[in-house]
């Protein structure tokens, strides 16, 4: 008896051992950023057991057979369409900024989207005026309307899209939405699903959080992408989910978010169209293919050389392109970087490309949120603040609420706007967006709202930062080796 109980105890410790070798043989045959690896490493070996289960459901981008399947099925047929998008007049590479010219042609080659000009561009930064302006453009609507958002919280205005929606698939529009199953779990258990499906809108719950599928896919991927479109001819994309700020996490202590949208109207909001049929099609299997922009007489626009790139990312699509286009930005900036962002995690690369960027002259800037609603964020961002203001960047802590604009402004002149924030999570595993613009009257727009964050903001000074509590500073580097996993 004894025997076999000793038997027992190293037939154990021998599958222990080999579960450990074989899961740390794995994490370092992924090959990822260095910070990555180790920070999963450590939670193996710190926590046995349940460090190699957390890695299985969650270490690995595993978006699940089905829609893996779905995804590659659908790069020769949305390869086609985007590909005559280059035969369109708005196409006009030859009249792309210095700073565009880059970014159209990376996109251009890693995911066959380019740039196209002639777009009415219109930056809209008062939550209630969002929701009223995307309510009475349902009301208009007179063919279709496609929505794809992460969070949709009952209440307020977002009960008025609501209802302009359901009343719209009554008059006959074909109504389709798409939402992130744990973003918008609180308005799944509202009457509002039934209310929709009953009026004959397409109401998909995208990435249903199971945990009987939890070994089959990665239950963390997440549907990040805020996109509305109209007949094809109106979009409206940013970081502003459909809520109303007055009743949406209230009790968080933070107070109201603060977000913008972008309202577009031209030969751009076809492919801001593609990117909702792809992640419709992904969800679903059912394939919505976009009529193609009509862009005539495109010389006589007054933005006829000014282009909007459309740049997504996410399972299913090449491989960390926003982290690419962001990075392209930063290091061709010759004057002014200014940064808004409510998660504030850089990679190693991007935080080098920040620091490298502040030591050449630039000014740089970063707007954040004095409170995070996310505790773990909050640290972990307060880890990097040493090294960030040592090389000279300024971090603004922003008092007027939540600030959760994603926003990119280079030199004045171009920037980045959608739903991506600095941290890992958006740059390499969400559905995420951002429109890359070059438009000299809309940076003007987007600069002057940086400008009033920064009014509103307090300049955090090294000499006060390092006077911080000294029980501070082991627990920011506690969360500072997770952070690439944030």
């Amino acid at each position: 008896m004894e025997k076999i109980y000793q038997f027992l105890v190293w037939a154990s410790v021998f599958f222990y051992w080999l579960l450990i070798a074989g899961v740390t043989i794995r994490v370092v045959l992924k090959r990822r950023a260095l910070g990555v690896s180790i920070a999963w490493l450590m939670i193996i070996y710190i926590i046995p057991i349940v460090g190699v289960i957390l890695y299985l459901l969650v270490g690995e981008l595993n978006l699940g057979r089905k829609r893996a399947e779905r995804a590659k099925a659908m790069f020769t047929p949305y390869g086609q369409w985007l590909e005559t998008l280059s035969d369109c007049e708005a196409h006009r590479p030859q009249h792309q900024s210095f700073l565009a010219r880059p970014v159209h042609d990376l996109c251009l080659r890693r995911a066959g989207i380019p740039a196209l000009a002639g777009n009415q561009l219109s930056l809209h930064c008062e939550t209630a005026d969002i929701l009223r302006n995307i309510a009475k453009d349902v009301q208009s609507a007179q063919h279709s309307i496609n929505m794809v958002f992460y969070i949709w919280h009952p209440g307020g205005h977002a009960d008025d899209v609501a209802k302009a929606v359901c009343d719209a698939a009554k008059r006959g529009v074909t109504v389709r939405i798409l939402l992130d199953s744990a973003g918008s779990k609180t308005f799944f258990r509202t009457h509002w699903p039934d209310e929709m499906r009953k009026a004959g809108v397409e109401l998909i719950e995208a990435l249903a959080v199971s945990p009987a599928r939890m070994f089959l896919r990665r239950l963390d991927i997440r549907q990040h992408r805020k996109i509305v479109i109209i007949d094809n001819e109106i979009g409206y994309t940013g970081s502003m989910n459909m809520v109303d700020p007055r009743f949406f996490k209230q009790d968080a202590g933070v107070g109201q978010w603060v977000d913008i949208m972008v309202k577009v109207d031209g030969p751009s909001v076809p492919v801001l169209n593609s990117i909702f049929a792809w992640d419709w099609e992904v969800e679903t299997g059912l394939r919505y293919l976009p009529d193609l922009p009509v862009c005539p007489l495109i010389e006589q626009h007054e933005h006829a050389n000014h282009s909007v790139q459309v740049a997504p990312s996410g399972p299913g699509m090449p491989d960390g392109i926003i982290q690419q286009v962001l990075m392209l930005a930063i290091h061709q900036a010759k004057k002014s970087l200014t940064i808004t962002t409510p998660y504030l995690i850089p990679s190693e690369s991007l935080l080098a490309a920040l620091q490298t960027t502040a030591q050449r002259g630039v000014t740089v800037n970063l707007i954040i949120p004095a409170k995070n609603d996310s505790l773990m964020v909050e640290w972990a961002s307060r880890s990097f603040f040493n090294d960030l203001l040592k090389t000279g960047i300024n971090i603004y802590r922003f008092q007027g609420g939540l600030l959760h604009t994603k926003s990119v402004m280079v030199d004045e002149n171009f920037c980045l706007i959608g739903t991506v924030n600095l941290d890992m999570r958006s740059l390499w595993l969400n559905f995420e967006l951002t429109l890359c613009i070059d438009d000299p009257d809309f940076c003007a727009d987007l600069s002057s709202l940086q400008q009033a964050y920064m009014s509103n903001s307090t300049p955090l000074l090294i000499e006060n930062w390092q006077k911080r509590s000294v029980f501070n500073r082991p627990v920011e580097q506690f969360f500072y080796m997770f952070s690439p996993l944030l």
